[in-house]
Protein backbone atom coordinates (compact mmCIF):
# COMPACT_ATOMS: atom_id res chain seq x y z
CA UNK A 1 0.00 0.00 0.00
CA UNK A 2 1.52 3.41 -0.65
CA UNK A 3 1.46 6.06 1.98
CA UNK A 4 0.15 9.18 1.41
CA UNK A 5 2.25 12.02 0.44
CA UNK A 6 2.77 15.28 2.10
CA UNK A 7 0.65 18.56 1.25
CA UNK A 8 4.30 20.09 0.05
CA UNK A 9 4.22 17.15 -2.39
CA UNK A 10 0.90 17.23 -3.49
CA UNK A 11 1.16 20.64 -4.33
CA UNK A 12 4.66 20.29 -6.03
CA UNK A 13 2.57 17.34 -7.90
CA UNK A 14 -0.20 19.64 -9.13
CA UNK A 15 1.87 22.72 -10.37
CA UNK A 16 3.93 20.10 -12.57
CA UNK A 17 0.84 18.58 -13.55
CA UNK A 18 -1.23 21.99 -14.67
CA UNK A 19 2.39 23.56 -15.72
CA UNK A 20 3.43 20.18 -18.02
CA UNK A 21 -0.11 20.09 -19.81
CA UNK A 22 0.06 23.60 -20.41
CA UNK A 23 3.48 22.86 -22.50
CA UNK A 24 2.22 20.59 -24.39
CA UNK A 25 -0.93 22.01 -25.19
CA UNK A 26 0.96 24.92 -26.48
CA UNK A 27 3.77 23.17 -28.61
CA UNK A 28 0.64 20.71 -30.01
CA UNK A 29 -1.14 23.73 -30.79
CA UNK A 30 1.62 24.95 -32.74
CA UNK A 31 1.68 21.45 -34.85
CA UNK A 32 0.36 21.99 -39.05
CA UNK A 33 -1.93 19.64 -40.34
CA UNK A 34 0.78 18.21 -42.50
CA UNK A 35 2.04 16.67 -39.02
CA UNK A 36 -1.11 15.66 -37.74
CA UNK A 37 -1.77 13.81 -40.31
CA UNK A 38 1.28 11.53 -40.38
CA UNK A 39 1.62 8.23 -38.71
CA UNK A 40 3.72 8.49 -35.29
CA UNK A 41 6.46 6.52 -34.03
CA UNK A 42 4.04 4.63 -32.23
CA UNK A 43 3.02 1.45 -34.71
CA UNK A 44 -0.41 2.18 -35.47
CA UNK A 45 -0.81 5.55 -34.15
CA UNK A 46 -1.29 8.57 -36.00
CA UNK A 47 -0.30 12.10 -34.45
CA UNK A 48 -3.96 12.75 -34.39
CA UNK A 49 -4.88 9.85 -32.61
CA UNK A 50 -2.00 10.75 -30.25
CA UNK A 51 -3.68 14.10 -29.57
CA UNK A 52 -6.92 12.28 -29.14
CA UNK A 53 -5.20 9.95 -26.34
CA UNK A 54 -3.87 13.15 -24.40
CA UNK A 55 -7.69 14.39 -23.77
CA UNK A 56 -8.77 10.70 -22.89
CA UNK A 57 -5.76 10.48 -20.86
CA UNK A 58 -6.43 13.29 -18.62
CA UNK A 59 -10.47 12.57 -18.54
CA UNK A 60 -9.15 9.88 -16.53
CA UNK A 61 -8.64 12.44 -13.89
CA UNK A 62 -11.78 13.73 -14.08
CA UNK A 63 -13.52 10.37 -13.85
CA UNK A 64 -12.04 9.95 -10.46
CA UNK A 65 -14.36 9.80 -7.13
CA UNK A 66 -14.53 10.23 -3.79
CA UNK A 67 -14.17 6.32 -2.08
CA UNK A 68 -15.96 5.26 1.54
CA UNK A 69 -13.62 5.70 4.20
CA UNK A 70 -11.04 2.61 4.83
CA UNK A 71 -11.11 1.79 0.79
CA UNK A 72 -7.61 0.69 0.24
CA UNK A 73 -6.02 2.33 -2.43
CA UNK A 74 -3.90 0.29 -5.00
CA UNK A 75 0.21 1.22 -5.21
CA UNK A 76 1.18 3.51 -8.82
CA UNK A 77 2.93 -0.14 -10.23
CA UNK A 78 -0.36 -2.18 -9.68
CA UNK A 79 -2.50 0.58 -11.40
CA UNK A 80 -0.16 0.85 -14.33
CA UNK A 81 0.54 -2.47 -14.56
CA UNK A 82 -2.73 -2.82 -16.31
CA UNK A 83 -1.70 -0.71 -19.21
CA UNK A 84 -0.40 -4.01 -21.30
CA UNK A 85 -3.52 -5.98 -20.81
CA UNK A 86 -5.86 -3.48 -22.26
CA UNK A 87 -3.43 -1.75 -24.78
CA UNK A 88 -6.06 -2.94 -27.63
CA UNK A 89 -8.96 -1.78 -25.72
CA UNK A 90 -7.19 1.70 -25.75
CA UNK A 91 -6.09 1.73 -28.93
CA UNK A 92 -9.87 0.75 -30.35
CA UNK A 93 -11.22 3.91 -27.53
CA UNK A 94 -8.50 6.38 -28.79
CA UNK A 95 -9.24 5.63 -32.84
CA UNK A 96 -12.94 5.89 -31.50
CA UNK A 97 -12.60 9.39 -29.81
CA UNK A 98 -10.39 10.71 -32.62
CA UNK A 99 -12.66 10.23 -35.35
CA UNK A 100 -15.53 11.86 -32.77
CA UNK A 101 -13.67 14.93 -32.47
CA UNK A 102 -11.79 15.11 -35.78
CA UNK A 103 -13.58 18.56 -36.79
CA UNK A 104 -11.88 20.01 -33.79
CA UNK A 105 -9.77 17.86 -32.10
CA UNK A 106 -7.89 20.87 -29.53
CA UNK A 107 -11.02 22.20 -28.71
CA UNK A 108 -12.59 19.36 -27.79
CA UNK A 109 -9.32 17.88 -25.55
CA UNK A 110 -9.33 21.23 -23.89
CA UNK A 111 -12.53 20.65 -22.47
CA UNK A 112 -11.74 17.31 -21.63
CA UNK A 113 -8.76 18.53 -19.46
CA UNK A 114 -10.91 21.75 -18.00
CA UNK A 115 -12.96 18.98 -16.94
CA UNK A 116 -10.32 16.92 -15.15
CA UNK A 117 -8.86 20.13 -13.17
CA UNK A 118 -12.06 21.23 -12.20
CA UNK A 119 -12.92 17.60 -10.67
CA UNK A 120 -9.20 17.51 -9.34
CA UNK A 121 -9.99 20.88 -7.42
CA UNK A 122 -13.26 19.08 -6.11
CA UNK A 123 -10.73 16.03 -4.65
CA UNK A 124 -8.40 17.94 -3.43
CA UNK A 125 -11.22 19.39 -1.18
CA UNK A 126 -11.17 16.10 0.66
CA UNK A 127 -8.25 15.73 2.32
CA UNK A 128 -3.89 16.09 1.71
CA UNK A 129 -4.01 12.87 0.21
CA UNK A 130 -7.37 11.25 -0.10
CA UNK A 131 -7.88 7.65 -1.63
CA UNK A 132 -9.80 8.27 -5.02
CA UNK A 133 -12.01 5.75 -7.18
CA UNK A 134 -10.61 5.89 -10.58
CA UNK A 135 -12.00 4.33 -13.49
CA UNK A 136 -10.24 0.51 -12.72
CA UNK A 137 -8.84 0.97 -9.05
CA UNK A 138 -8.92 2.84 -6.11
CA UNK A 139 -5.58 5.25 -6.35
CA UNK A 140 -4.37 8.12 -3.92
CA UNK A 141 -4.66 10.86 -5.25
CA UNK A 142 -1.43 11.59 -5.51
CA UNK A 143 -0.47 8.47 -7.25
CA UNK A 144 -3.49 9.17 -9.76
CA UNK A 145 -1.96 13.02 -10.70
CA UNK A 146 1.65 10.89 -11.22
CA UNK A 147 0.01 8.75 -13.70
CA UNK A 148 -1.26 11.40 -15.73
CA UNK A 149 2.10 13.05 -15.35
CA UNK A 150 3.59 9.94 -17.27
CA UNK A 151 1.03 9.94 -19.81
CA UNK A 152 2.06 13.27 -20.83
CA UNK A 153 5.92 13.14 -20.57
CA UNK A 154 5.39 9.54 -22.78
CA UNK A 155 3.34 11.12 -24.96
CA UNK A 156 5.16 14.23 -25.38
CA UNK A 157 8.32 12.77 -25.93
CA UNK A 158 6.14 10.47 -28.53
CA UNK A 159 4.77 13.39 -30.44
CA UNK A 160 7.86 15.29 -30.72
CA UNK A 161 9.92 11.75 -31.42
CA UNK A 162 7.08 11.54 -34.35
CA UNK A 163 6.79 15.77 -35.53
CA UNK A 164 10.21 16.43 -35.73
CA UNK A 165 10.60 15.60 -39.76
CA UNK A 166 8.08 17.65 -40.02
CA UNK A 167 8.29 21.20 -38.58
CA UNK A 168 11.17 23.57 -38.14
CA UNK A 169 11.69 24.19 -34.97
CA UNK A 170 12.58 28.13 -34.30
CA UNK A 171 14.93 29.26 -31.88
CA UNK A 172 14.10 29.66 -28.18
CA UNK A 173 10.72 27.89 -29.13
CA UNK A 174 9.25 26.23 -25.90
CA UNK A 175 9.32 22.07 -26.03
CA UNK A 176 6.73 20.09 -24.97
CA UNK A 177 8.49 17.95 -21.72
CA UNK A 178 9.22 20.15 -18.90
CA UNK A 179 12.58 19.25 -16.64
CA UNK A 180 10.54 19.10 -13.35
CA UNK A 181 8.03 16.63 -14.75
CA UNK A 182 10.67 14.42 -16.88
CA UNK A 183 12.38 13.94 -13.57
CA UNK A 184 9.28 13.14 -11.41
CA UNK A 185 8.52 10.33 -14.01
CA UNK A 186 11.86 9.09 -14.24
CA UNK A 187 12.09 8.86 -10.42
CA UNK A 188 8.57 7.35 -10.24
CA UNK A 189 9.47 4.26 -12.98
CA UNK A 190 12.49 3.81 -11.22
CA UNK A 191 11.08 3.04 -7.80
CA UNK A 192 8.77 0.62 -10.03
CA UNK A 193 11.68 -0.94 -11.31
CA UNK A 194 13.42 -1.38 -8.01
CA UNK A 195 10.36 -2.24 -5.60
CA UNK A 196 9.77 -4.92 -8.39
CA UNK A 197 13.20 -6.66 -8.28
CA UNK A 198 15.04 -4.99 -4.95
CA UNK A 199 18.18 -3.64 -7.22
CA UNK A 200 20.75 -0.44 -5.89
CA UNK A 201 20.86 1.42 -9.43
CA UNK A 202 20.76 4.97 -10.70
CA UNK A 203 19.66 6.55 -13.52
CA UNK A 204 21.61 8.79 -15.74
CA UNK A 205 19.87 9.87 -18.29
CA UNK A 206 16.32 10.17 -17.44
CA UNK A 207 14.79 10.34 -21.20
CA UNK A 208 16.52 7.35 -22.03
CA UNK A 209 15.28 5.50 -19.25
CA UNK A 210 11.66 6.52 -19.49
CA UNK A 211 11.51 5.76 -23.14
CA UNK A 212 13.04 2.11 -22.40
CA UNK A 213 10.77 1.46 -19.15
CA UNK A 214 7.57 2.53 -21.38
CA UNK A 215 9.04 0.00 -24.26
CA UNK A 216 9.79 2.96 -26.62
CA UNK A 217 13.24 1.40 -27.12
CA UNK A 218 14.30 -1.91 -27.32
CA UNK A 219 15.95 -3.97 -24.59
CA UNK A 220 19.35 -4.39 -25.05
CA UNK A 221 22.52 -4.50 -22.87
CA UNK A 222 23.58 -1.25 -24.81
CA UNK A 223 20.36 1.02 -23.94
CA UNK A 224 19.94 -0.64 -20.62
CA UNK A 225 23.78 1.09 -20.04
CA UNK A 226 22.71 3.99 -21.63
CA UNK A 227 19.75 4.81 -19.30
CA UNK A 228 20.85 3.12 -15.69
CA UNK A 229 24.08 2.83 -13.65
CA UNK A 230 24.87 0.65 -10.39
CA UNK A 231 24.35 2.67 -7.48
CA UNK A 232 27.80 1.45 -6.25
CA UNK A 233 30.80 1.42 -8.02
CA UNK A 234 31.63 -2.23 -7.01
CA UNK A 235 27.90 -3.79 -8.37
CA UNK A 236 27.04 -4.10 -11.75
CA UNK A 237 23.88 -3.68 -13.87
CA UNK A 238 21.37 -6.51 -13.03
CA UNK A 239 19.59 -8.08 -16.15
CA UNK A 240 16.07 -6.26 -16.40
CA UNK A 241 15.01 -7.86 -20.31
CA UNK A 242 12.26 -9.39 -17.89
CA UNK A 243 10.89 -6.69 -16.39
CA UNK A 244 11.27 -4.14 -18.47
CA UNK A 245 8.95 -2.55 -20.21
CA UNK A 246 7.22 -1.86 -17.14
CA UNK A 247 4.26 -0.24 -18.97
Amino acid sequence: MSAPRTLDEVNHLEQTLREQWLALRGWVGRLDADAVAMPSVLAGWTVAELVAHLGRAMDALGAAQPTPPGTVPRTLAEYVGGYPGRAQAIADITRELAAEIADDPLASVDRMTEASFAQLGVLRGLGVDPVVQARRAPILLSEMMLSRLIELVVHADDLLRSTKGARVLTGGEPGPLLPAAVTLVSDALLEIAVDRGGWEVEVIDELAWIRLACGRVPYSVESLAAALRPAHTAGGLPDLGNQLPLL
